[in-house]
């Protein structure tokens, strides 16, 4: 992947988190002509959440093009001319609407690699988003990131800042396999320092979002804002907890999820999705597999409430995990300080 991983204080500027996507998608069109975008909305609309906006002005009706409310038949579409060269980018508006093409993402663009003997190769991003925060009810607000977790030959990324979603999105566009690209509802007005120009990251490399010695709080995606303010407010009470933003799923830091486990003895994972069948139960067995003997207490996990998610805000509200559930949890792994 010939793009620095580093950024230049030099040639920083704050964008939105939907601006640094847009950035992502626009370089690389103009970088590859093989890349272009479908979905519902992504051409005249520019997107639900105005990440392809713009795009059709400058690239043209060929290149990114609205298509029917019909997800399996445009995901198959994006998976056969990914067959023939091109690098489709796939817009589903709601990760809920992506359950219409499991067949094609599953059975189709995950195995073909592999059914062909490594001779074939589906360059296609799925770009998505999911969560709770935008009062948009049970079929529109889920974290199904766990399904796509599980299935051997998809990749999975999961940006938290404006810079890792314009690095990621290019590392996805770039990748031979096939990525789930999960955004995240809340974080779309969210700012942040950019590089400009080419810039990408690599998979399957953690972040530290804030350093800590006694414990740590393993989160992805919109769950990070909540584990760094539970950080604070722990270190205003003498416990230094550290935050590991993951990025990526698949591939996954272990390296990085064992060494900070093993350092601090003390690991709570946080994810907004159902506990039952979740990420965040496989990071927990990953640890206590493999890093047991230096764990000062069970691991734990934080997570969604067992129910779709309700419509009015303050029960909305209730149903994942925020800053007080994730520094209540913490203390507990303390006897409860």
């Amino acid at each position: 992947m010939a793009c620095p991983d580093t950024m230049n204080p030099a040639a920083e500027r704050a964008l939105l988190y939907r601006e640094a996507l847009n950035e992502a998608l626009r370089l690389e069109m103009r970088r590859d002509e093989r890349v272009f975008c479908l979905g519902v909305g992504v051409a005249e609309r520019g997107g639900s959440f105005k990440v392809t906006r713009g795009l059709l002005d400058e690239f043209g009706p060929r290149r990114v093009f609205d298509t029917p409310i019909a997800e399996a038949s445009f995901t198959g579409l994006a998976i056969g001319a990914a067959l023939t060269g091109m690098r489709p980018v796939v817009e589903i508006i709601f990760i809920d609407f992506s359950t219409l093409a499991l067949d094609q993402m599953i059975n189709q663009a995950a195995k073909h690699r592999f059914l062909s003997g490594g001779r074939e190769t589906i360059p296609l991003v799925l770009r998505t988003q999911g969560g709770v925060g935008a009062g948009l009810a049970a079929q529109h607000s889920q974290s199904l990131e766990a399904l796509y977790y599980h299935i051997p030959g998809l990749r999975l990324f999961m940006p938290t800042t404006p810079a890792d979603a314009k690095g990621l999105l290019t590392s996805a566009i770039r990748c031979d396999d096939p990525v789930v690209f999960i955004e995240h509802k809340r974080l779309y007005e969210t700012s942040g320092p950019v590089p400009e120009g080419e810039y990408c990251i690599e998979p399957g490399k953690a972040a530290v979002r804030h350093p800590g010695d006694d414990a740590l709080v393993i989160a992805w995606s919109g769950m990070v804002p909540a584990a760094l303010d539970a950080a604070l407010s722990l270190a205003d009470e003498g416990i230094s907890a550290e935050v590991l933003d993951l990025r990526t799923l698949v591939p996954l830091d272990r390296e990085a999820i064992l060494a900070s486990a093993a350092r601090t003895g003390r690991v709570v994972v946080a994810q907004e999705a159902v506990r039952r069948g979740g990420v965040a139960s496989d990071i927990a067995s990953i640890i206590q597999e493999e890093a047991f003997d230096s764990l000062k207490a069970p691991v734990r996990i934080v997570a969604g409430m067992n129910t779709p998610i309700p419509y009015p805000t303050h029960l909305e509200t209730r149903v994942y995990p925020d800053s007080t559930r994730i520094a209540e949890t913490v203390r507990e792994l303390f006897g409860g300080r």
